[in-house]
């Protein structure tokens, strides 16, 4: 059985021992998002250009 492609990839990451920052790419749309764990919280938001649209990063980096 073939395995099933996650739908969001990380493309970037920076971690320390308390806190680490990703960056998503959704697959299917290639919005990006960022991920933001501090601790026992975290936050997820969209990238956004200076005109406030989703960056979008059409080419898969893997």
């Amino acid at each position: 059985m073939a395995k099933k492609e996650e739908r969001f990839q990380v493309v970037h990451e920076d971690k320390s021992l308390e806190s680490a920052n990703r960056v998503l790419r959704d697959r299917e749309t290639g919005v990006l998002y960022l991920f933001r764990i501090e601790g026992y919280g975290g936050g997820l938001t969209v990238l956004v250009d200076r005109d406030g649209k989703p960056l979008v990063q059409t080419y898969d980096k893997s």
